[in-house]
C-alpha cells in the first residue's frame, strides 16, 4: 500500500494554564456535542511547530525558510543594498519596482502611496525637514522563501547598478524585470521555503506561486466540557511592604482552563513532497523523497513535544502529549473527534481511561462500518490490551520509533498493516 494520507491523533492534558486567548484575553472556546469546550487554535499550533528552536526543530534540517513579515523587502532588500554602499533612495526605489514585481502593483495601494513620498519632520523651528525615503513595506503580511528573497534582492541590485540615479529606476526597471525574470522566479526549486511547503500560503500575484497546505491542522478541543476558573493576582510593592504598608502595587484577574485536548494533523504525502521538490504531486512516487520523509519525522516529534502557551511565566504550560494514535493508507482522512461527541466524564476510572474507551470504540465502530485499509502505531501512557485491540494498532512504540517507521514509509512510499 502507498502511504497518501498521514493521521496524527493526540491526547494532551494541560492543568491551569491559558494556551491560546482570543481578542479580550479569554481562552479560546468552541461548543461541540451540545457542549462548550476549550480549543487551540490551528494557527497558534502550526505556530509553535514552524518556529520551535530545540530538538527536532524544522530549522535543523537543510532546507529554504520561510519568512512571514511586512517588512522583508526593508530588512532583506533594501537594508542589504544600502550596506553595499547603493543610497537609500536608489535602493528603496529598486525595492519598490521588485516588490511591485513580485506581487503586483495593485497589492497595496497604501503602501504604494507612503513609498512615493519622503517621510517628513518638524526641524526646530516648525518647518518640514525631509528625512529620507518612506520604508519598503506591505499593508499585509508577505510569505516568501528565501530562494524567492535572495532572487528578488539580486533583481534589485541589478535595478540599482543600471539606473545609478532614483529618477532612472524606471528606465532600468523595464530592462531588467521582463519575461525571462519571471521565468527565472517561476523556476527557483521550493521558492515558498518549507513554511509554505507545510502550511500553504495565499498570494494573488501572477508571478509568485500560490501553494496548497500539505499539512492540515485542525483546532485541537477538550474531550470533556470546559474547566475554568478566574485567578485572582496581586503584585506586591517591596518598598511599600519594608515601609509596613498594607496592600499591592497591582490587583489584577485572568482566565485559567485545565484539560485533556484531542488534536489532529493530516499530511497530504504526494502534495508535500510536490512543494518540496518541484515535480508534479502524480510524480510523487518517482520524485526523492528524503526531504518529506525526514520533515514528516520531525513533525510527529514536535506535535508530541512542544506546547503552544501563553502566560509561559506564570503557568508553565509545558506538557506532553498522552497518547499518540498514527495512521498510513490511502483513503480519504477522517477525523476521530467525534468519538468525543459525548463529553467525556472523570468519573469512575478517571478522565484518561475513560477517553481511552471512547476513542478505542468509536474506531472499532468505524473499522466495522466502513473497513480499514490503514496501517495503525499507538503509544499511549497506561494503555490496556482492549485498547490496541479496538484500535487495530501495533503496540507499545515509542515516539520517536513511530516517527521513524513514519519516516521510512515515506521514504520507500510503501507500509503494511501490523
Amino acid at each position: 500500500m502507498n502511504p497518501r494520507f498521514l493521521q496524527i491523533h493526540t491526547l494532551a492534558s494541560y492543568p491551569g494554564a491559558l494556551l491560546n486567548r482570543d481578542d479580550v484575553g479569554f481562552a479560546k472556546r468552541l461548543t461541540f456535542g451540545g457542549a462548550v469546550r476549550t480549543r487551540i487554535s490551528s494557527q497558534c499550533l502550526k505556530r509553535h511547530w514552524r518556529t520551535f528552536e530545540g530538538k527536532h526543530a524544522i530549522s535543523e534540517l537543510d532546507l529554504p525558510e520561510t519568512i512571514r513579515s511586512r517588512q522583508t523587502f526593508q530588512r532583506l532588500i533594501v537594508e542589504p543594498l544600502i550596506k553595499e554602499g547603493v543610497s537609500p533612495e536608489l535602493a528603496a526605489a529598486a525595492a519598490i519596482r521588485v516588490r511591485d514585481h513580485a506581487l503586483g502593483k495593485n497589492q497595496d495601494k497604501a503602501d504604494a502611496k507612503e513609498a512615493k513620498e519622503a517621510k517628513e519632520t518638524k526641524d526646530a523651528k516648525g518647518k518640514q525637514k525631509a528625512e529620507g525615503p518612506a520604508e519598503v513595506t506591505t499593508a499585509q503580511v508577505v510569505v516568501l522563501g528565501t530562494p524567492e528573497i535572495a532572487h528578488l534582492l539580486e533583481l534589485a541590485r541589478t535595478i540599482a547598478s543600471e539606473a545609478k540615479d532614483p529618477k532612472k529606476v524606471d528606465d532600468a526597471a523595464k530592462k531588467v524585470l521582463d519575461k525571462e525574470a519571471q521565468k527565472n522566479l517561476k523556476a527557483l526549486k521550493m521558492a515558498g521555503g518549507v513554511g509554505a511547503a507545510m502550511f500553504g500560503r495565499m498570494v494573488t500575484s501572477d508571478v509568485l506561486a500560490r501553494g496548497d497546505a500539505a499539512v492540515h491542522v485542525a483546532h485541537a478541543i477538550t474531550v470533556h466540557k470546559e474547566e475554568s476558573e478566574t485567578d485572582y493576582f496581586s503584585a506586591i510593592d517591596d518598598y511599600v511592604r519594608d515601609d509596613g504598608e498594607l496592600g499591592s502595587g497591582h490587583i489584577g484577574n485572568t482566565e485559567l482552563t485545565s484539560g485533556l485536548y484531542y488534536s489532529y494533523v493530516v499530511v497530504d504525502i504526494p502534495l508535500l513532497i510536490s512543494n518540496l521538490e518541484g515535480t508534479p504531486a502524480g510524480d510523487w512516487l518517482k520524485a526523492d523523497r528524503t526531504n518529506a520523509a525526514a520533515l514528516t519525522a520531525r513533525l510527529i516529534q514536535l506535535i508530541a513535544t512542544v506546547s503552544p502557551g501563553a502566560k509561559l511565566g506564570s503557568t508553565a504550560p509545558y506538557s506532553r502529549a498522552l497518547a499518540m494514535l498514527v495512521e498510513l493508507g490511502d483513503e480519504q482522512p477522517r477525523t476521530l473527534a467525534n468519538a468525543f461527541l459525548q463529553p467525556v466524564s472523570a468519573q469512575k476510572e478517571g478522565l484518561l481511561a475513560n477517553s481511552y474507551r471512547a476513542l478505542g470504540n468509536h474506531v472499532a465502530a468505524l473499522d466495522k462500518m466502513y473497513g480499514n485499509d490503514a496501517a495503525r502505531r499507538f503509544c499511549g501512557l497506561d494503555a490496556d490490551p482492549e485498547l490496541l485491540s479496538n484500535l487495530g494498532a501495533a503496540a507499545g512504540p515509542t515516539v520517536p520509533e513511530m516517527a521513524a517507521w513514519v519516516g521510512e514509509a515515506i521514504r520507500t512510499a510503501r507500509v503494511e498493516k501490523a
